[in-house]
């Protein structure tokens, strides 16, 4: 297919050159399904729309022709913008609409009965799509698929709802072509496997990368603090930055720590900067306007989260900064890439680290960025409650054939070595509940026919189903409003359990502004404005990264380097003086150290294995301590290294250390721990077995969790084999605990521990004794203290 002349007179009239990548989409149209990896800014999703745009105008027959999906809502408003320039220009006939969760019911049922020519929509709102009856209608013309920021998709559940949402949609569509685009792609081979399908290869087209970032760190002046992740020594030299530059994005792993920085931003902005924050916790009327302030160009800086890591092109950003250290390079890339946005223009980033150990993790990050080396967890195969879900949507769509249903789920990436007994595990958990469960009405759902195909035993059923579709289970939240309640603008929401610890008169900050908590009405958290300075801060659901395994790789070999010119001289004096005291941990090997400090014997392990994984080796090695009476009182994690204090020397770490005798020790830990029920909760609402959503109501988080417990406690008495437990066992090796990572140090250091005695505290351990996150161990020491207290007390007063 080659570029018409109105579309090469568009590009002419604008001084703009059609990219080789974008000539080579056209040209491979009809490929069954193309991988594009292009850098941002390079055109790369005109270049997945070219080929719809030229083929929709030379045949403007009625009827979706092309769907666009994206992780974010706020993204397909971008790109529906973006598209109305080139149709508006050439008067295309091609009508462009967007279908997400903020689309009004009436739009919803217009597009259903009027599809337009290309949808913008997400993963959710195309299982809810295809959950209907008049799917095969809705979908008879569709041509093309257009996979936006794939890479981000594939990452979660939400990519696996996807896959399976595109294997439906090729069995309605014979002739369906897919299209992946991504700017950050550690391995396409498995992204092209991941996009599909299964049937036939997946092309991967890779675009000339363009130049080089131009990344470095912020020089603050002085040395960051030894522990803390807000970042705010460095206000001074961001303020500095903002007002050297037209745009700035200043990037938090955190909504909390965003609030945090973005207040003292505030409170020392002297020159009255336009500046602003943007996170998922705001309301949508809050990030709407910052997002308009923005593009129109009147922002001087925004502070923000990942809520603005992906391609949408706002505003003339020509600089990034990423405060603390970014903790994945594929994510550090991507945000980059937000600044200087356009292909010819090398983008423009500042990493801040927010405290001392950040500096080699950031110094480690730019050489990966350098040297193109990006990283990514291999993923596992297709979650089975995501399945679960699809069997019912699948219903709610009419009767279907179990045989063609496992081939079709089969022809999905994730799904592709999917076994049939476990395909039948989840079938029969979504007619009838399972074995515990199937005595009751509410959760037999399917039945089998005399044909022998599957349907709804009751059709009102199909309601109900579709409303719980999608794999964001949101955290228990409430809504934050001003006084009064009805009129007040929304501000956001906060967790619920952050919520209960309010009492009237308590200030939090949210916004950016700091407010005052009235009451709890209705659901809703209603405030008025604070002049106050000292807020609480309120606990966002936000993500706190762990350092990726490539990254932490990179860190170690930094401490390898027999150069450390790289690095600020504070930081290279700090590395020296532990290799001088103790050592510099090694990759396949594992350094222990044990010392004394104000009394306590302490046990310091360097696993570099993120900071979930070094929670979870501090859970399993206080509880093997405790067996072996050596009297832990608590421990503290971060994402290098966990610090453990207790009563008694550890003589023989490497006893500990032995990795079957962790698995047993991890095993009976997660059967009985929180980790399993607040699992069990996520998967339970994802498969449906717990309704978030019912007509006319809404469970509260509270509400939900209660049932989930319920359910929890009675499988596990009753039917300890039940599809979900295992689902379950299997989400909760990773994720929150990630023992995988533990397995994989072990396995990696295979014995080798380097066991150092010290008679003080070394360098490197210094800096934990300052972290936040202590968690005590209530066992056999705990009561010895209290023993040894009251001994002293009565030999005070006489007593024996």
């Amino acid at each position: 297919m080659a570029l018409p002349s109105p579309f090469a007179d568009w590009f002419a009239a604008r001084d703009w050159t059609v990219h080789p990548h974008q000539t080579a989409m056209l040209t491979r149209a009809d490929a069954p399904s193309l991988l594009l990896i292009a850098p941002t800014g390079g055109g790369k999703t005109l270049a997945g729309f070219l080929p719809s745009l030229v083929e929709i105008s030379k045949n403007p027959a009625s009827g979706l022709h092309t769907i666009y999906i994206s992780p974010l809502k706020a993204l397909t408003a971008d790109i529906r913008r973006n598209l109305g320039r080139p149709i508006e220009d050439m008067a295309l006939p091609i009508r462009v609409e967007d279908r997400t969760g903020d689309t009004s019911q009436a739009r919803r049922r217009r597009q259903r009965a009027d599809p337009p020519h290309i949808l913008l929509t997400t993963p959710e709102s195309l299982a809810l799509l295809l959950s209907y009856e008049d799917a095969p209608r809705i979908f008879a013309g569709l041509r093309r698929v257009i996979v936006d920021e794939i890479h981000a998709l594939a990452e979660s559940k939400r990519g696996d709802l996807l896959t399976l949402s595109l294997a439906r949609l090729q069995r309605l569509c014979p002739g369906l072509r897919r299209v992946g685009l991504s700017a950050t792609v550690e391995d396409p081979p498995a992204l092209a496997e991941f996009l599909g399908p299964t049937s036939a290869p997946c092309e991967i087209l890779t675009a000339d990368p363009g130049p080089p970032p131009d990344i470095a760190m912020l020089d603050t002046g002085a040395p960051p603090p030894w522990a803390g992740g807000g970042g705010r020594h460095a206000i001074p030299a961001v303020l500095d930055q903002i007002a050297r530059h037209r745009t700035t994005l200043i990037f938090h792993n955190t909504r909390a720590q965003a609030e945090l920085f973005f207040r003292d931003l505030w409170l020392a902005n002297e020159d009255a900067l336009p500046i602003a924050i943007h996170h998922g916790s705001l309301s949508r009327e809050a990030r709407e306007k910052v997002e308009t302030t923005m593009t129109e160009g009147r922002l001087r800086a925004v502070v923000c989260t990942g809520s603005l890591d992906l391609g949408i092109d706002w505003g003339d950003v020509d600089l990034v900064i990423q405060v603390g250290a970014p903790k994945n390079v594929k994510r550090l890339v991507q945000r980059i890439g937000r600044a200087n946005h356009r292909y010819s223009a090398p983008s423009k980033a500042l990493l801040v680290p927010a405290n001392r150990f950040e500096v080699v993790e950031c110094v480690a990050a730019l050489d990966a960025v350098r040297a193109g080396d990006l990283d990514g967890e291999p993923r596992g195969p297709g979650a089975r409650d995501v399945l679960c879900q699809h069997i019912l949507a699948t219903a709610a769509a009419g009767p279907f054939d179990a045989e063609a249903l496992f081939a079709e789920v089969r022809s999905a990436g994730p799904y592709a070595d999917l076994t049939r007994p476990r395909f039948d595990a989840c079938l029969d958990f979504a007619a009838t509940g399972g074995y515990a469960l199937r005595a009751y009405d509410r959760w037999q759902r399917l039945k089998q026919g005399p044909d022998g195909r599957w349907a709804l035993r009751d059709p009102r059923t199909a309601q109900r189903i579709r409303m719980n579709l999608g794999t964001i289970v949101e955290e228990e939240t409430l809504k934050v409003r001003l006084r009064p309640a009805r009129g007040g603008a929304p501000l956001g929401e906060v967790e619920e359990a952050f919520a209960a610890t309010l009492t009237p008169g308590d200030t939090f900050l949210i916004g950016g502004q700091v407010v005052r908590y009235e009451t709890l009405r209705e659901m809703v958290v209603e405030v008025s404005r604070s002049p106050g300075r000292d807020p609480k801060i309120a606990v966002f659901a936000g993500t706190k990264f762990a350092t990726s395994t490539r990254l932490a790789d990179r860190i170690l070999e930094v401490f390898r380097a027999a150069d450390w010119s790289g690095l600020p001289a504070h930081t290279a004096d700090w590395l020296a003086l532990q290799r001088e005291v103790s050592a510099l941990p090694e990759r396949d090997r594992l350094l222990v150290e044990t010392f004394p400090y104000e009394g306590r014997h302490h046990l310091c392990v360097y696993g570099f294995a993120g900071r979930n994984a070094q929670q979870t080796l501090g859970l399993l090695l206080t509880q093997r301590m405790e067996a072996a009476g050596l009297a832990p009182l608590g421990f503290v994690a971060s994402d290098y290294a966990t610090l453990i204090w207790g009563l008694e020397p550890v003589n023989a770490p490497s006893d500990l250390m032995d990795s079957n005798e962790l698995y047993t020790a991890f095993s009976g830990w997660l059967a009985r721990n929180a980790v399993m029920k607040r699992t069990f909760r996520t998967s339970a609402v994802i498969a449906g077995l717990i309704e978030r959503n019912l007509p006319g109501q809404r469970k509260t988080g509270r509400q939900a969790t209660f049932s989930s417990d319920i359910l929890y406690d009675t499988l596990m008495r009753y039917d300890p084999d039940h599809v979900l437990l295992e689902i379950t066992r299997e989400e909760a090796m990773k994720g929150l605990v990630d023992f995988g990572r533990i397995e994989a140090m072990l396995a990696r250091v295979h014995g080798r521990i380097d066991h150092r005695r010290l008679d003080r505290v070394s360098p490197l351990a210094a800096p934990l004794f300052l972290e936040a996150g202590r968690v005590p161990v209530k066992g056999a020491a705990e009561q010895r203290l209290i023993d040894e207290a009251a001994a002293r007390l009565m030999a005070a007063a006489g007593l024996s």
